[in-house]
């Protein structure tokens, strides 16, 4: 396979939606990823935006389905929406569970044979692929942000906060905001990370928020119909960790939408806005 494959490119609201391989040294094999290129960066580098996904998605599930290219393309703002783990990996137990594995990379780097080889997402997501794209796409890498959903939400929290002088603003839907105290992260975080738990808040929003606030306010949306509220995403944690930590969030809390596509695409103009603000675009 080539190092750098175009699988496709379509015109979209007057810029480009492409779809894109390439040779993972951190991952240790392909990967695939999409980016919106808005009618600006024809003319010269634009800010970007990182969109994570959540459980079972690709790179394709936000660049279908959330729509956010419409007023991306007003802003000028490039998007860029990653896969969530390498695939293909042979590893037995890596397909057949939703909640772990292939579709459910966690945003780590995996320090638990066999996973340590190829789940290597966090050092893929904070450091390789912004490379990639700064090196082959027109984008001003001093102004980015990042912004994710659910498991994808937890990601963008995570490398936010912990390199914050590299992000000038971050967002999130319905994150899972403590992975150490949830069943989604229980079941995860032994297999990547083993049994210490000190590794585990590498990992997790609510305790890196402690040590390390975000300069800027952390803009999270939340359904309150999400099936998995109560149980997994816990968002009035992170409200307590960043109230204790002075660190600035707006939590919005939303009666009636639930953890689909259709809640992101009710609230995704909002939060390219927050980005836009933030990154010198209104």
């Amino acid at each position: 396979m080539n190092m750098f494959e175009t699988i496709s490119e379509q015109r979209l609201h007057g810029g480009v939606q492409g779809f894109y391989r390439h040779h993972s040294e951190t991952c240790g094999g392909p990967m695939r990823f999409a980016v919106y290129q808005p009618p600006q960066a024809a003319d010269g580098p634009c800010p970007v935006l990182y969109f994570l996904a959540g459980l079972t998605c690709t790179e394709e599930t936000a660049t279908i389905k959330a729509g956010a290219q419409r007023l991306a393309a007003e802003l000028g703002l490039v998007l860029v929406m990653p896969d969530t783990s390498p695939r293909n990996t042979g590893f037995e137990g890596a397909t057949g569970d939703w909640e772990f594995g292939e579709g459910a990379g966690f945003y780590l780097d995996a320090t638990q044979a066999p996973w340590s080889s190829r789940f290597r997402m966090y050092s893929y997501v904070a450091r390789e692929l912004p490379e990639l794209i700064a090196a082959r796409f027109p984008v001003d890498a001093s102004r980015s942000g990042i912004c994710g959903h659910s498991m994808g939400g937890l990601g963008a929290l995570v490398i936010a906060l912990r390199h914050p002088s590299r992000y000038r603003s971050v967002s999130a839907f319905a994150p899972i905001v403590a992975p150490s105290q949830v069943p989604w992260g229980h079941k995860a975080l032994p297999h990547y990370l083993g049994d210490n738990r000190d590794s585990w808040a590498e990992y997790d929003p609510c305790e890196l928020v402690r040590q390390q606030t975000f300069p800027g306010t952390i803009l999270v949306d939340q359904g309150e119909a999400d099936g998995f509220l109560e149980t997994q995403l816990k968002p009035e944690l992170f409200d307590q960790a960043c109230a204790e930590a002075d660190q600035s969030l707006l939590l919005r809390r939303h009666a009636g939408y639930d953890h689909s596509y259709w809640f992101i695409g009710s609230f995704i103009d909002d939060h390219l806005r927050h980005h836009a603000a933030a990154l010198g675009l209104s």
